[in-house]
């Protein structure tokens, strides 16, 4: 289904003085204009997700607040020896969580269960720091001049709605450390990915998410069944840091029993195979809180319209597929 979405170029609020939507917060934006002024309890969630791609591991950042709980992680996979490494902390109530209105902007600190999660947010770059046991990761991920990102709200209803921030194929440099071992990242042939989440949600959610880039280059962000319906996707190719938004609602095709078989995301301005080659999974249930992810690594191929029959190919992009359930 062909969608026709709003674009949004000045600076809005999420929500009306007493929590509900802002009905002129629906739309796109090519950089952060949206500021998640949230209100009340229990349904609210809010996170930060960086995941980092360099030619030897694969990295995953986590700060989140989901109102009952924080969650905070580290989590590692060795390309090259398949081994993960996954810390995780849970805190009660999120307490001591500190995640801003904008993405961008500010302050991310988060920490628990033996995890720190901290992001110094500026208008030219992002710091990341995250230690567990043993495991530490230090990054600086500079943002381009005239680099475009991807934000959408997600109306379910005026009480229930999401903003996402999709921010792909950023130059990121650092070090990490597991156990004794270090590992230096170079910009010239590592990415980072932003995944920057507010809003309230319904208590059982499920969605697909996808993300591809090769360093320096172009990027492929799609995602699926969360936005069916609403008249809003969070689709859209990037060439050279320029976004090109995709208004229209993906097939996604994969195999539930065996989750390394290749997937097929599919549109009349989208082909996409996406080929795994390692599968994350990782599951909760603490009661009123459960989920389950797969999150599958691998190499993306196909092609992409990106306006007047021009045609990107998306041969040579890494990232991710993922399925997501969760009742929170």
């Amino acid at each position: 289904m062909t969608t026709h979405e709003p674009e949004i170029t000045e600076p809005v609020d999420l929500c009306l003085p007493d929590g509900r939507l802002n009905p002129a917060a629906v739309g796109w934006t090519r950089r952060p204009l949206h500021r998640a002024n949230l209100r009340g309890w229990g349904r609210s969630k809010r996170w930060e997700y960086w995941g980092v791609v360099t030619p030897r591991h694969i990295i995953g950042v986590v700060a989140s607040s989901l109102d009952y709980a924080g969650l905070q992680s580290v989590y590692v996979l060795d390309r090259t020896t398949g081994a993960e490494h996954n810390r995780e902390g849970l805190t009660p109530f999120a307490r001591g969580a500190l995640l801003p209105p904008s993405g961008g902007a500010g302050t991310v600190s988060a920490s628990g269960g033996g995890v720190t999660v901290d992001i110094d947010q500026r208008a030219d770059g992002s710091w990341i720091r995250a230690t567990a046991p043993g495991v530490e990761v230090e990054l600086t991920v500079p943002l381009p001049a005239g680099h475009e990102s991807l934000g959408v709200v997600v109306p379910w209803s005026d009480r229930l709605f999401q903003y996402t921030l999709k921010d792909l194929g950023r130059p990121v440099s650092g070090r990490l450390r597991l156990g004794a071992a270090t590992y230096e990242i170079s910009a010239a042939d590592s990415f980072a990915v932003l995944d920057h989440g507010r809003g309230r949600w319904p208590y059982s959610a499920r969605w697909n998410w996808a993300a591809g880039c090769a360093p320096g280059g172009r990027a492929v962000q799609l995602g699926g069944v969360w936005t069916d319906g609403t008249g809003m996707t969070e689709n859209a190719v990037f060439v050279d840091g320029r976004l090109h938004k995709i208004g229209e609602e993906l097939r996604w095709s994969y195999d539930r029993a065996d989750w390394l078989r290749p997937w097929r995301i599919t549109g009349e301005r989208l082909d996409a195979r996406f080929t795994p080659f390692h599968e994350r999974v990782s599951r909760m249930n603490l009661g009123v809180l459960a989920g389950e992810t797969h999150q599958c690594f691998g190499h993306f191929s196909g092609w992409a319209e990106i306006g007047d029959g021009e045609r990107v190919e998306l041969d040579g992009l890494v990232g991710w597929a993922e399925e997501a359930r969760n009742r929170w």
